[in-house]
């Protein structure tokens, strides 16, 4: 497998030699690749050389994506609650090298009184389900050496009062990880548990999103939340990695300390 980090050189050799580098990028599918951390890796993915794949539901956004991401991007609408849409997604997609899977609904924090079962399904339809779909789907498509990278959150190993679903969609995706890398072997499985990142997620999640994010920054050991650059920058790093998985990667500003 190409490291992801040397396709600058490569490219950067091939354009001095005037030489078309396209056959030389590997190709990036990120699903829920058109905002947030999702967006901000298929952007450093594009920036280092990839070719991506951008998809979502919403034909607006994936539109906004290519255009701010370039020519090395291509978008596609996707409803991953839809498994036939998920396989035509993957048909047409082909052969590629990486998936990462970054989709999902605003949180639902509610405590179990107030869940109804309704919006508790839907909710794991797209975190879940839908990252369990995607990972079937792509596997036949991905190239050798390729890898899926799983998105799963804080929540998996210290949740908090109203966060019942949260934790246990989390959690399940890391097991589904572990199962994977060992199903799926030599191909790559991995995930990264995030914490609070600054995006426009929580715009929909709670009701001052800003004074939500200063309050969580502010008991971290590093005094802050994270930034949807410094996430995309660890899935980077398990896409690069040929010797990472089975790997569930902690990206909380040192939340699990405190």
């Amino acid at each position: 497998m190409k490291s992801i980090n040397s396709i600058n050189s490569i490219n950067s050799i091939n354009s001095t030699n005037g030489a078309d580098n396209t056959a030389d990028a590997q190709r990036v599918v990120v699903i829920g690749g058109t905002s947030g951390v999702g967006f901000a890796v298929a952007q450093a993915a594009a920036a280092q050389g990839s070719n991506v794949v951008v998809a979502s539901s919403n034909q607006d956004r994936v539109d906004l994506a290519v255009k701010k991401i370039g020519d090395q991007a291509e978008g596609i609408v996707l409803d991953v609650a839809d498994e036939a849409a998920i396989v035509a997604f993957f048909d047409r997609v082909g052969e590629f090298d990486h998936l990462v899977y970054t989709a999902g609904e605003p949180l639902l924090l509610k405590p179990l009184a107030d869940l109804g079962a309704e919006e508790s399904r839907a909710f794991f339809e797209r975190r879940f389900w839908g990252a369990l779909l995607a990972a079937k789907y792509a596997t036949p498509k991905l190239r050798p050496g390729g890898s899926i990278t799983l998105t799963s959150g804080a929540f998996a190993t210290r949740p908090v009062p109203g966060a019942l679903l949260g934790a246990s969609i989390t959690a399940a995706v890391e097991g589904v990880t572990r199962a994977l890398a060992l199903e799926l072997a030599p191909l790559r499985v991995n995930a990264v548990r995030l914490g609070a990142i600054r995006t426009e997620l929580w715009d929909s999640t709670v009701p001052d999103p800003e004074a939500f994010l200063q309050a969580q920054g502010s008991v971290l050991p590093v005094q802050r939340v994270g930034t949807a650059d410094e996430a995309a920058s660890a899935y980077l790093y398990l896409l690069d990695n040929g010797y990472a998985t089975g790997t569930v990667l902690t990206l909380d500003g040192g939340a699990a300390l405190s």
